[in-house]
């Protein structure tokens, strides 16, 4: 086998093996590996250019910065996980609810969360993956992803009453896409059905015609926009709860790799998280979105066999070369409320279920008492957005919710067991 480039040339660099795969330090020949590298753009597109849609961050600059974070991402790990970094839904909901403290604050909490998602991830490194079990268990891990998934649900139906009969096009076409899509197709359901409701809706002139002129004028190639961050207490306690949700994503993607590449790669969970964190505290310290491992681009490597990272560094070069193109990212911007509506009426919904998904493959309990009523309590005051004032600090359903089963958990666990005895 020939070497390039730090890829060993896997067998004839056509297809895969017979029974085998493409390993992450394997490659096929580079005409394929692009190929395969621009499939992986296509998987992300969809969900990363959603979410600065809906938040209102720069296209160009979140796009940037995802496939920055993606390379730094393949440094990290030294190659061994692929994984493309792009949005991560989980923000949507605390920079919601933060949107009337403007948007350098909620740069501060998306760049606060990496902050703390990075040290984690040195802790796990040098004490062992063990760790986040011990404080994470799958019953605290779900509920804070149900709730973070599920607390911006009425957002989701606002949009989607705004433009109603858009928005019903728009989620019909995902789920259409998504069921009966053969192969990749089917895993860009979202992504094809904003672009169908986009052309509905333009078709029947439901596009802000302001957006579209601006969109007209805005030019193929310039630089993204940047912004700075500035730190307000209460936004960073809405949207740290965030970090669970990443810390799952994450050690949940090498778990993933590892099973369908058949090696182990758990040495290298805390690696994973301190990549993510610095590409999220680097994309709030710029303007771009908080990032995270993404499922999609499992899917791709699943159908193709191939895991090999070269594949993610084309992918990152091409994201990185398409955020230099202001109208790309005025084009994102004329989505209509409708196309969101219908879109995020099923994305948060995912995430809840995600949540619920991790529950069921650990199997919690909740004939136990202690997992009822905690996750109960935690559940209602997250979906149902309770808002309190603890002193100058005001806090949403996300934070409450998520403060109250990190702690409750371990307290009425212990007194459990002290009753038991």
């Amino acid at each position: 086998m020939s070497r390039n480039f730090g890829w060993t040339l896997h067998g004839n660099g056509k297809t895969p093996a017979a029974g085998a795969v493409v390993a992450p330090d394997e490659r096929l020949s580079w005409p394929r590996t692009v190929g395969i590298g621009m499939q992986h753009v296509i998987a992300m597109f969809g969900a990363t250019l959603l979410v600065p849609t809906v938040t209102g961050f720069p296209v160009t600059t979140t796009l940037l910065f995802s496939g920055i974070g993606t390379a730094l991402f393949l440094v990290i790990t030294r190659g061994r996980i692929p994984s493309y970094l792009g949005s991560s839904f989980a923000f949507i909901a605390p920079l919601g609810a933060a949107q009337a403290d403007g948007p350098a604050a909620q740069l501060g909490a998306v760049m606060s969360v990496g902050i703390v998602l990075a040290g984690i991830g040195f802790i796990v490194k040098f004490a062992g993956g063990r760790i986040i079990e011990a404080v994470m268990p799958p019953v605290v891990t779900g509920a804070v992803v149900v709730l973070i998934g599920l607390n911006l649900a009425p957002a989701a139906t606002s949009s989607f009453e705004a433009q109603p009969l858009v928005a019903a096009v728009t989620l019909l076409a995902i789920l259409v896409v998504t069921i009966a899509g053969p192969g990749l197709l089917g895993r860009l359901g979202i992504l094809v059905g904003v672009v169908i409701g986009w052309v509905f809706a333009a078709v029947i002139g439901q596009i802000d015609s302001v957006k579209l002129d601006a969109m007209a004028e805005a030019a193929w190639i310039g630089l993204p926009e940047f912004r700075g961050p500035t730190f307000d207490l209460s936004v960073i306690l809405i949207a740290l709860p965030v970090v669970i949700v990443l810390v799952a994503e994450n050690v949940g993607h090498v778990k993933a790799v590892s099973a369908m590449t058949g090696k182990s790669l758990d040495d290298l969970a805390g690696d994973a998280l301190i990549a993510d964190g610095l590409a999220t505290t680097l994309a709030g310290a710029a303007g771009g979105s908080g990032t995270t491992t993404y499922a999609e681009n499992i899917g791709v490597m699943a159908a193709t066999r191939v895991y090999s990272t070269a594949a993610y560094w084309v992918a990152a070069a091409t994201a990185v070369v398409l955020a230099f193109s202001p109208k790309f990212g005025a084009l994102v911007f004329t989505v209509p409320s409708g196309v969101i509506g219908g879109a995020t009426l099923v994305l948060y919904g995912l995430i809840g279920l995600l949540g619920v998904r991790i529950w069921t493959d650990n199997k919690v309990d909740f004939t136990d008492p202690v997992n009822l009523t905690v996750v109960a309590a935690a559940l209602v005051a997250g979906i149902g957005d309770l808002t309190l004032t603890v002193g100058s600090v005001e806090l949403g359903g996300i934070a409450w919710g998520s403060v109250g089963i990190l702690v409750g958990y371990p307290v009425l666990k212990a007194v459990s067991r002290i009753r038991s005895r």
